[in-house]
C-alpha cells in the first residue's frame, strides 16, 4: 500500500494532543510518517510529545520546530515539502483537534486512492461533542467567495450516506496524490490561517482534479481549538481579510464584485454584534484584504 505523509501543524495544541496520538496509534494502516509541524515549540510540548509517542506508539514521526508561528498553511507546506522528499506517494493533511473512532479510517481512504485512482478525498466529519455533522461534503459558491458544509450541525441522515465527488471540503483531514503538488503548487501562505484550504481546492479543481467524498471514513472534530472560535479577534481580522483576498484573487468578471459587495454588506451586520476589539480587528481585517498583493 502507498506510503503516506500525515501533516498537522501544532500551536498551542497540547490540550488535544493525547486524543490525536490514541487516534493515529490505533490506525491499521502503519505505511505512515507523522509529520509534526510545531509553531509553538517549547520544552513543555517536547515532553509530551516523548511521553505520547510511548504511550501510543506511532510507525514514525518527524517533529518539526519553526522558528514561531509562521501560520496553518506555511506550515501545512514545511510538513508537506518534507512527506513528498521522502518519498511519500500521498499526504494526508489532518488537523490535530481531530479524533476517529475507526480503525481503518487512514487504510480506508488511502485503499480508494490506490485502487481507484482518487487524487484528493475527504470524509465525513461530526463534530466532537454534540455528534451532529460539520462537514459531509460540501459546495463552492464563488458568488459569495463561501466554501459551504453540507449537512452543517444537523443530524446524521441516509442522504449524507452517499459516496461522491465534491467542489469544497476543508483541509483538516484530506488526502491529496503528490503529483497534484506538483501541478498545481503549495498552499499560499499569504493567507496564513483560514481560507488557505479553499484556495487549493479552488486551484485543483480548475487544474482538473476531482474532490472525492468518503462518508464511509468517520471524524471528529473539536473544531476552533486552536484558533478560539469564530468570535476571537484572530479568527475575525484573518478570517476577513483572506475572504477579500480569496474573492480579488479567485474570482473574475461580475462574480467577483458581487462577492467582494456581498461581504463588505453582510459584514454590517456582523460588526453590531462584536465588541470594541472585535470591530477593530473586522474593519482592518477588510482593509488589508484589499492591500494584499496577487501574484
Amino acid at each position: 500500500m502507498a506510503k503516506t505523509g500525515l501533516v498537522t501543524v501544532l500551536f498551542n495544541s497540547d490540550e488535544v494532543l493525547e486524543g490525536f496520538f490514541k487516534s493515529i496509534s490505533t490506525q491499521s494502516y502503519k505505511n505512515y510518517v507523522l509529520y509534526l509541524v510545531d509553531n509553538s515549540a517549547n520544552e513543555a510540548t517536547d515532553a509530551l510529545i516523548a511521553k505520547l509517542t510511548s504511550a501510543y506508539p506511532v510507525t514514525q514521526f518527524k517533529h518539526l520546530r519553526s522558528e514561531g508561528n509562521i501560520g496553518v498553511a506555511a506550515g501545512n507546506n514545511v510538513g508537506i515539502k518534507q512527506a513528498l522528499a521522502d518519498g511519500c506517494d500521498h499526504v494526508l493533511l489532518l488537523n490535530n483537534d481531530i479524533e476517529t473512532e475507526q480503525k481503518d479510517a487512514i487504510e480506508k481512504i488511502v485503499t480508494r486512492c490506490d485502487t481507484k485512482g482518487e487524487k484528493l478525498a475527504v470524509p465525513k466529519i461530526f463534530y466532537y461533542d454534540t455528534r451532529k455533522l460539520w462537514m459531509a461534503g460540501g459546495y463552492m459558491d464563488t458568488w459569495r467567495a463561501l466554501g459551504v458544509h453540507c449537512g452543517y450541525k444537523k443530524a446524521d441522515a441516509p442522504k449524507y450516506n452517499k459516496a461522491k465527488y465534491i467542489t469544497y471540503a476543508p483541509t483538516c483531514f484530506m488526502i491529496i496524490a503528490k503529483e497534484v503538488f506538483e501541478k498545481v503548487g503549495y498552499m499560499d501562505e499569504k493567507y496564513f490561517a483560514y481560507y488557505d484550504d479553499t484556495d487549493f481546492v479552488l486551484r485543483a479543481a480548475r487544474a482538473g482534479y476531482k474532490l472525492y467524498y468518503e462518508p464511509e471514513v468517520n471524524i471528529l472534530h473539536k473544531v476552533s481549538f486552536s484558533g478560539g472560535g469564530d468570535i476571537s479577534p484572530f479568527y475575525i481580522y484573518y478570517s476577513n481579510r483572506n475572504k477579500i483576498y480569496f474573492a480579488r484573487k479567485n474570482i473574475r468578471g461580475i462574480k467577483k464584485y458581487f462577492a467582494i459587495c456581498y461581504t463588505l454588506v453582510s459584514r454590517v451586520a456582523f460588526w453590531f454584534k462584536f465588541n470594541k476589539v472585535g470591530k477593530k480587528k473586522l474593519v482592518r481585517g477588510l482593509k488589508d484584504g484589499f492591500r494584499l498583493q496577487i501574484k
